[in-house]
């Protein structure tokens, strides 16, 4: 009989566990792991293990308060219409300064004037593969070659 009701608890524990949200799975996570050291250290103060209870909680303490204070940092829900409510549409997108002229963007490309879209795409890729700083290029002259490209195709 006990072992039938185990299982119906088992069973229904799993149900819940695979409906639930990984937030509060990992809270309650946190929950059991402090609650469940806090008893075992109330269980080595009874036994006469004092100060090993002592340094368990010293030790572990501030793990467990930082797990919670994460989870309570977690748990705040997102603000109206997502986490970038507070930009225009488009912020993010890369701008190019205005420190770079047209004339000065296509000296940088090695381009003549008028070169069409795709000798801008094909001279930044070729200059890139070079100077990239992967492959040992500076990051200012990628800087630049970026920034002439985004000049160029506005």
């Amino acid at each position: 009989m006990l072992g039938f009701a185990s299982l119906v608890v088992l069973m229904f524990s799993l149900g819940m566990f695979s409906r639930a949200q990984v937030a509060s799975i990992k809270q309650f996570g946190i929950w059991t792991a402090a609650i469940g050291g806090l008893l075992l250290a109330v269980m080595l103060f009874l036994t006469g293990r004092g100060p090993l209870a002592i340094s368990a909680l010293v030790l572990l303490g501030p793990m467990v308060w930082s797990w919670v204070a994460e989870g309570k940092r977690g748990a705040a829900p997102p603000p109206p219409g997502g986490s970038q409510w507070h930009r225009r549409p488009g912020a993010d997108r890369a701008r190019p300064s205005t420190g770079m002229s047209r004339a000065e963007a296509l000296e940088v490309l090695g381009l003549k004037p008028g070169a069409s879209a795709a000798d801008i795409r094909a001279a930044h890729h070729r200059l890139m593969r070079a100077s990239h700083p992967d492959a040992g290029g500076s990051d200012w002259l990628a800087a630049r070659i970026n920034q002439a490209r985004d000049v160029l195709l506005g």
